[in-house]
């Protein structure tokens, strides 16, 4: 009988020994597994904080570049307008001078020399229309870009036109900046390499969003084998400063198209 008793009092010790251990082992297991956790987390918000940082990084390093670039621009369509344009205009007088002295076989030749004159003059003034960001704030972006189309239509090269589908809205002024220099950076790489015949400008004004669409018919490029540095490139980093939605689109020998879709509630987050 005392056998029995001290048998079933080793057996209940040995089973609470057990739990025992096997409580501490649940216990210690946890803790492992919430260190773990808290460890796996916080070292995901440290590379999410990274990548935040190197992307604030980028965003205001494109931020500063832009704003360099309009600076510059602004300061040499001033120059073209005040000095450019000025000497051209004196030039324009002296040959009338020189006309009402000229015999008449001359006098032909003078004149065609001053039409010649009086359209660079012209295109002057439009250029330093475009390249001065408060003149583009003053037009607007449908304005900015059809005198950009107008310019294009003049020098015979390029059979150009843009299109407008819906009600005109105004833009964030920052924003129609931006806009319009990733329009110009399309339009000036269909000049220099797409050999196109025509390109064509669609502004399609939805209820929420605006929709650029730029297209030429040039001989196209390989999209995978752009250089980072170049142009087209870089007005990916701009689209991403105003939350705009960016999609290229070329192949050889078919053409190239740029696809712009800008958020109108941006105007009612930006000041």
């Amino acid at each position: 009988m005392v056998q029995a008793s001290e048998h079933l009092v080793s057996t209940s010790a040995e089973r609470s020994l057990l739990i025992y251990m096997i409580a501490v082992l649940v216990i210690v297991t946890g803790l492992v597994i919430l260190f773990f956790m808290v460890f796996q987390k916080r070292k995901n918000q440290m590379l999410l904080d990274k990548i935040k940082r190197e992307r604030e990084f980028e965003e205001e390093l494109v931020k500063t570049q832009t704003e360099i670039q309009e600076q510059t621009l602004k300061n040499i369509g001033q120059e073209l307008h005040d000095n450019v344009g000025q000497l051209l205009s004196v030039a324009n007088m002296q040959l009338s001078l020189v006309a009402s002295l000229a015999k008449d076989t001359v006098k032909n030749k003078v004149d065609d020399t001053k039409r010649v004159i009086s359209e660079a003059i012209k295109e002057v003034r439009g250029l330093s229309k475009v390249l001065n960001s408060e003149v583009i704030l003053n037009f607007g972006l449908k304005e900015s870009i059809q005198n950009e189309i107008d310019r294009l239509n003049k020098l015979k090269s390029i059979s150009s036109k843009l299109t407008i589908v819906g009600e005109v809205k105004e833009l964030h002024n920052k924003d129609a900046i931006i806009l319009f220099r990733i329009f110009q950076e399309f339009l000036s790489n269909t000049i220099k390499y797409a050999e196109a015949q025509n390109f064509d400008v669609n502004l399609r004004y939805l209820e929420d969003c605006l929709i650029i669409t730029a297209k030429d018919d040039g001989k196209g490029f390989d999209i995978e084998t752009i250089k980072k540095g170049s142009g087209l490139i870089n007005i990916k980093d701009r689209s991403r400063l105003i939350n705009t939605k960016f999609k290229l689109i070329s192949k050889k020998n078919e053409g190239a198209s740029l696809e712009l879709t800008y958020p109108f509630n941006k105007i009612n987050q930006t000041t």
